[in-house]
C-alpha cells in the first residue's frame, strides 16, 4: 500500500497496512512477519544494549575519580544530565526484555513488537543525548574550554540527529 506525502506516493511503514505486500513478496503470514520483525529488533537491541550498559557503567564511576572535583558547576550539570539520559537509554533499550517476559505466551506478539520498536527508538535518542553530553564534557575537560565543549557537543547533536533521524526519515520517503 502507498500513501501520498509531499505530492509523491511512498510506501507506508504501518505493519497492519503492508500485509498484502509481505504475503506476495515474501510469502509470509502475519505471524511470520512479526517473528521476523522481533528477531530483527532483538539483533539491533543486542548491539545497543551492550554499548549503553558499558557507557553507563563507566559514567557511574567517574564521580569517584580524583579529578572529578575539579569540574566546574556547568560541567557537573552536563555530567548529571548525561548520566540521567544514560539511565533512560539503558531502561528503554532493556525494556523489551521485560516486555517479552510479561507478555510471554500471551499471544501478544504484535503488541510486543510495536512496544519494543518504540522503546528502541526512544532509547537510541536518549543514547544520542548521552553521547553528546559525554562529548561536551570530554572536550571541555581536555581543552580547558567550556565553549569548545559546547561547540563539540553541538556538532555531536547534529551528527546524531542527522544519522539517526533525518537521514533515515529522508530514505523512508524515497
Amino acid at each position: 500500500m502507498r500513501e501520498v506525502r509531499w505530492g509523491r506516493r511512498v510506501p507506508v511503514a504501518h505493519p497492519e497496512r503492508d500485509e498484502d505486500w509481505n504475503g506476495e513478496a515474501r510469502n509470509e503470514t502475519s505471524t511470520e512477519r512479526l517473528d521476523r520483525n522481533w528477531a530483527s529488533l532483538l539483533q539491533e537491541l543486542r548491539v545497543a544494549q551492550t554499548g549503553v550498559q558499558l557507557l553507563t557503567g563507566f559514567m557511574l564511576i567517574l564521580p569517584f575519580q580524583e579529578r572529578f572535583g575539579e569540574l566546574s558547576d556547568a560541567e557537573v550539570a552536563v555530567f548529571l544530565l548525561a548520566v540521567l539520559f544514560a539511565l533512560l537509554a539503558t531502561v528503554l533499550l532493556v525494556a523489551p526484555v521485560g516486555l517479552h517476559r510479561v507478555l510471554f505466551r500471551q499471544h501478544r506478539l504484535r503488541t510486543l513488537v510495536t512496544a519494543a520498536h518504540h522503546c528502541a527508538l526512544a532509547g537510541v535518542m536518549c543514547l544520542g543525548v548521552t553521547m553528546s553530553g559525554v562529548v561536551v564534557l570530554t572536550v571541555s575537560v581536555a581543552t580547558g574550554s567550556e565553549a569548545a565543549g559546547a561547540a563539540a557537543g553541538g556538532c555531536a547533536v547534529v551528527l546524531f540527529l542527522g544519522a539517526w533521524l533525518v537521514w533515515p526519515w529522508w530514505l523512508r520517503t524515497r
